[in-house]
């Protein structure tokens, strides 16, 4: 299939004239050589001004023998292709060639032979429901590779999560929330989470009060515990009065078994200390509407955020 260039490929007039000139400059300055070489040398070893040039190990003179004819045959070849080639493909600036190439019109060609094979399979993505998505082994399998291709790196092949500093995706908390609006967000735009340090504030003891008041909420067990005052103080306007969390600004629930940074004492207490800073990068430029449609199919697949082995 054959395109004819796009405006957008050619130079300006300007630089096309320049284009035209160096290239055609240079063919001739590489043919001038040629005939320089074999055909207008007069092989005497004698300057133009008729005194011998120098002459090395008695008898070698500056231009006495002449090049391999090999050399003669190799740069007319070079010549020749060179001149073909721009009859036939871009190179004399705004000059398309013969057979109208471009880069711009060959990738146009490969969207357009990409889209007629798979315009049909991305359209049932885009429009389809996420059950029809999660029902269809092989776009799960699509959406599997775009996961360890592109998300594997920081929470693990199967989405588990490690090292304590990137989350869990098997089970069912979600920080900013586990609709398929949500996670959607949460690909296309990434998420700052920021947890700042009350050291300054609460001191040692208040640091320590409110750290084990958190270990009650978890345990259910927190009513009446000397740290609530400071909790509603400066806790629960994020993390909410019953430490149910706030998915809107990301702040996490207190009252499940789900801890990022951990849950023993120490890492609640640094938390609490010295705060916590979170990064998911967004993906909304990486990865095509289609890519993220199946992300989430497969994040939410058979309504739980559960992946299969």
């Amino acid at each position: 299939m054959q395109t004819t260039m796009p405006t957008a490929d050619l130079p300006g007039d300007f630089w096309a004239g320049w284009i035209a000139v160096l290239t055609v400059g240079s063919l001739i300055g590489l043919g001038w050589l040629v005939y320089s070489i074999y055909f207008a040398a007069n092989g005497s070893g004698k300057a133009e001004d008729g005194h011998e040039g120098p002459v090395w190990d008695g008898n070698l003179r500056e231009g006495a023998q002449p090049p391999p004819m090999w050399w003669f045959w190799l740069l007319f070849a070079s010549l020749a292709i060179s001149v073909l080639y721009l009859m036939l493909y871009p190179g004399l600036g705004s000059h398309a060639g013969a057979l109208q190439w471009s880069q711009g019109g060959r990738l146009s060609d490969s969207m357009a032979e990409f889209e007629a094979k798979f315009g049909g399979l991305r359209q049932l993505v885009a429009e389809g429901s996420l059950e029809t998505l999660r029902a269809d082994p092989e776009l799960i399998r699509s959406a599997r590779s775009i996961f360890h291709r592109h998300c594997a790196a920081c929470h693990g092949d199967e989405g588990q999560g490690q090292a304590q500093r990137f989350p869990n995706l098997t089970d069912a908390e979600w920080q900013w929330g586990g609709s398929a609006a949500a996670i959607e967000q949460s690909i296309r735009q990434g998420r700052t989470a920021v947890m700042v340090g009350w050291l300054p504030v609460l001191g040692d003891a208040g640091v320590k009060q409110v750290t084990d008041y958190v270990r009650q909420l978890q345990e259910g067990s927190a009513a009446g515990h000397p740290g609530q005052v400071r909790y509603g103080q400066f806790c629960a306007a994020c993390h909410a009065p019953d430490g149910a969390g706030n998915p809107i600004l990301g702040a996490p629930s207190l009252i499940d078994q789900v801890t990022l940074y951990g849950d023993s004492i120490d890492a609640i207490e640094y938390s609490i200390a010295i705060g916590r800073t979170g990064l998911m990068p967004a993906f909304g430029e990486r990865l095509d509407n289609t890519q993220i449609r199946l992300l989430v199919a497969y994040l939410t697949r058979a309504g739980e955020v559960k992946r299969e082995s």
